[in-house]
């Protein structure tokens, strides 16, 4: 039985002045694993007067400095990847390969952002004008369960790269990972002040940042609800917010796709996460003329996907999280079927010997892009296949979505996939399955979200911009 009693203020462990006691379960079998003890609002005050009381220093720190913190930092959540993993697996079921895959990239998020800094200029002219990039102040990070050490390492990276200094909240049902990256963290060294981690709920520690005057800014991952919910909270302060939030992505395969590839890497698209993911592709488009074909082989790669132990290795599918998305899941699977679409693999209940929050990986046909299934974010392994009769449809019905976050083009023809990917309403579009890019902007159209993570966007996104006229260098 795990159990966390302390958040992390001004350098150091604090027993929270909040009383709340969450429970923590273990997704697998849905019994509870552990307690957490919340922070509350007292706490989050303390926790913006650390970071307000530590800005002035640290804004002023050179960038050398700040890429040797970066470093140091990098090398503290390296030493721990294995137990960020377990905790991981742990927290809500990640299947290994996720978990560990997760945990190295929490490590690598900071030299990634050392790298955009080293040749950042903080300082340019413009015609007669000098522009100066400053840290935007004090920000409040949100972090969400499904990826929650991965989300808090790029986040503060990226504060720290920019001279920021944060409060940190993070989900509630992630304290496991929480723990150990806090405790990485500390060990880094960092200036007291500098990280700020009140674990908390939402309506409670997140709703206080979003609406606090002395935060300036506010990043935050989750769901589109959520997210619109702290847009409208930090109005009052005209408050600086990047949203990352759902999606419902597509992946479009071309109609010179090779099927036997194309399609088991479609499935796995929509399965990556055990389906928990806002980049998942979970509308997949084929070719009505391929649709036969395509029905059989994506049939087989269900049937051949391992749901199970998230320990095992061979496992793609672990749990869902709570028995709250484990319910929300089924609804949509039954829903599905009551539209009209026709369940070609899975369907609702338990896989066969499994309990806990473990689901069915569910593959719906006959589908159309109005139903409820094609349009609302899942978040699990739940794929709907569409069809289309000309590319030209195909691009408008992914483009038919409130969403737009990630979009997956299959095709051997790079340049033909490449000429769809640039009609295609989406943050981020992947051509044939290509690795994620570290540098590369990340974030959504539409409801998908606002602003932009990773790389230099994302360096921007903690910086205000100062012209200064009149300066006799720049004239």
């Amino acid at each position: 039985m795990h159990l966390i009693e302390q958040i992390y203020i001004d350098g150091a462990f604090v027993t929270p002045h909040g009383t709340e006691w969450f429970d923590l379960y273990d997704p697998a079998t849905g019994q509870v694993a552990g307690r957490v003890r919340l922070g509350d609002v007292e706490d989050t005050h303390l926790a913006i007067a650390s970071a307000r009381k530590a800005f002035p220093a640290f804004s002023r720190t050179s960038k050398q400095m700040r890429i040797a913190l970066l470093k140091r930092l990098q090398e503290a959540v390296l030493a721990r990847v294995d137990d960020i993993a377990a905790a991981t697996i742990a927290e809500y079921g990640a299947p290994v390969s996720r978990a560990s895959w997760g945990a190295h990239y929490a490590a690598e998020t900071f030299l990634s952002a050392a790298s955009t800094l080293e040749t950042y200029a903080f300082t340019r002219c413009i015609a007669s004008a000098q522009v100066v990039m400053e840290p935007v102040g004090v920000v409040g990070l949100i972090t969400p369960w499904n990826a929650n050490a991965g989300f808090i390492c790029n986040k503060l990276a990226t504060a720290i790269a920019a001279g920021c200094t944060v409060v940190i909240k993070p989900s509630e049902m992630s304290a496991l990972q929480t723990q150990v990256i806090t405790e990485c963290l500390h060990e880094a060294g960092l200036p007291p002040g500098v990280f700020n981690i009140v674990t908390g709920r939402g309506d409670v520690v997140g709703a206080e940042l979003s609406s606090h005057p002395a935060i300036a800014k506010i990043s935050f991952t989750g769901s589109t609800a959520v997210g619109k919910a702290i847009l409208r909270a930090g109005a009052d302060t005209m408050k600086r917010v990047t949203l990352e939030l759902g999606g419902k992505s597509p992946t479009l395969i071309l109609e010179d796709a090779d099927l036997e590839t194309a399609i088991p890497l479609a499935i796995g698209l929509g399965f990556q996460n055990s389906g928990q993911a806002c980049v998942a592709g979970t509308r997949i488009l084929v070719h009505e003329r391929h649709l036969p074909e395509a029905l059989r082989l994506a049939k087989a790669a269900v049937e051949a996907t391992k749901v199970g132990d998230p320990a095992d290795p061979e496992t793609v599918i672990g749990p869902m999280v709570s028995e709250k998305q484990f319910e929300r899941v089924q609804r949509y699977i039954r829903l599905g079927a009551e539209e009209g679409a026709t369940v070609l693999a899975g369907g609702p209940g338990h896989p066969d010997g499994l309990g806990g929050y473990f689901v069915r990986p569910t593959v719906f046909s006959n589908v159309s892009n109005d139903m409820a299934i094609a349009r609302e974010e899942i978040f699990g392994p739940v794929l709907c296949i569409l069809t289309y009769r000309t590319e030209d449809e195909a691009v408008a019905i992914a483009n038919d979505t409130v969403y737009g976050l990630q979009a997956y083009v299959i095709s051997p023809d790079v340049e033909r996939a490449r000429e769809i990917a640039e009609r295609l309403e989406a943050g981020r579009v992947v051509i044939n399955g290509a690795p994620h890019e570290p540098l590369a902007p990340f974030g959504g159209y539409k409801q998908s979200g606002l602003g932009r993570e990773y790389g230099v966007f994302g360096l921007e996104s903690f910086l205000e911009t100062k012209a200064i006229l009149g300066d006799k260098e720049a004239a």
